[in-house]
């Protein structure tokens, strides 16, 4: 089969390769859509975890079942959708249901195989402690795909209770901060603003009442407070991969408001350089982080798109073959594309 490799920082390499038998206790699963995720490109620059060389990334699949061992509770012609966590069972954590902070943790494309690959196995534990769903009879691919990137967003507006009345800032223009302004809205939010920098353009595809340019930050808190009459937001969500927003968030969320940290900042950028603790203090504002979502997350993201609450469609720049991958990486990366999908058996342009 034909796969794209991850031999070294900054170097994937597409390949034929040995093509995987299905395992005893699993499925072996022809790869119709991946998506590249923020994850994939920061990887693709800084390294897999733990060193990790010569792999296959990709962890947002689709595909159909292609073989099944005994006993597994999927068959031959079921089509599936995959998320990349994988639990243990065993800790602290995952003994209290907290499957996202196992102790433990595994992921697709890192620890076993991914999706940028023409066939892609799922051992027994990946299908018994990992994310593997049946994909709605009425969705694509391509909308199962991008049901994992769904997964988190919903998990994390869940838990903050993003309800009917608020207003929400999304600081973020890639596909997660428009997803967050999507889920927002399906839940009830009065208003959603969203604060961007470099992909703005693509925000106007999506119901949102106010679209401000973060690269003047100072003009995007006096905004908000403006547009909440001096109060401020009841939610603020840092949708990017960097810490240098926070403060701003602190500043634009109303007294006793939330502000979430969504989506891991790489390097030496993890650590923001200095936080107004007095505004958290006085204003009892609540900060909360988010990571990835509970065992029924793929699920509930499936039914949010099939129910027409997620617009797949706007968010697919297009579709390549295995050998467009490291562009694609680059397209998004640098704002040419708001998602890209892979797909494994297109032909090389």
């Amino acid at each position: 089969m034909k796969a794209a490799v991850y031999e070294d920082v900054e170097r994937i390499v597409i390949k034929e390769v040995p093509k995987p038998s299905c395992p005893p206790d699993g499925i072996l699963v022809r790869v119709e859509a991946c998506g590249i995720c923020g994850g994939d490109i920061r990887n693709y620059f800084q390294g897999l975890k733990g060193g990790i060389k010569n792999q296959v990334m990709g962890h947002e699949i689709s595909g159909i079942v292609e073989e099944a061992g005994d006993g597994v509770r999927f068959g031959p012609g079921d089509r599936i959708a995959t998320a990349p966590d994988i639990s243990c069972g065993e800790c602290y954590y995952c003994k209290r249901g907290l499957v996202n902070l196992c102790q433990n943790h595994r992921m697709l494309g890192t620890h076993v195989q991914g999706g940028f690959a023409q066939y892609i196995a799922l051992p027994g534990f990946v299908l018994r402690r990992g994310f593997v769903e049946k994909i709605p009879d009425g969705l694509s691919y391509i909308q199962a795909a991008f049901a994992e990137k769904v997964s988190g967003v919903c998990a994390c507006q869940e838990r903050i209770n993003v309800s009917l009345g608020d207003t929400v800032v999304v600081i973020g223009d890639g596909p997660v901060g428009c997803l967050h302004s999507e889920i927002a809205r399906a839940r009830g939010a009065a208003g959603v603003i969203v604060a961007g920098f470099d992909r703005l353009p693509f925000v106007e595809r999506f119901t949102v009442d106010e679209i401000l340019d973060n690269r003047d930050s100072e003009a995007v808190v006096k905004r908000v407070l403006e547009l909440t009459k001096g109060i401020g937001a009841d939610v603020v969500i840092c949708a990017v991969p960097t810490t240098v927003v926070q403060n701003d968030a602190l500043r634009m969320v109303r007294r006793r408001g939330t502000v979430v940290i969504y989506g891991g900042a790489p390097g030496d950028g993890r650590r923001i350089a200095h936080v107004d603790s007095n505004l958290i203090h006085y204003n009892e504002i609540t900060v909360v982080g988010s990571f990835s979502y509970p065992g029924d997350g793929l699920q509930k993201a499936l039914a949010q798109i099939e129910q027409g609450n997620v617009s797949v469609e706007r968010y697919i720049s297009r579709e390549i073959p295995l050998e467009g991958l490291v562009q694609g990486m680059m397209d998004m990366k640098c704002g040419k594309a708001l998602n890209i999908m892979v797909r494994p058996w297109m032909p090389a342009e």
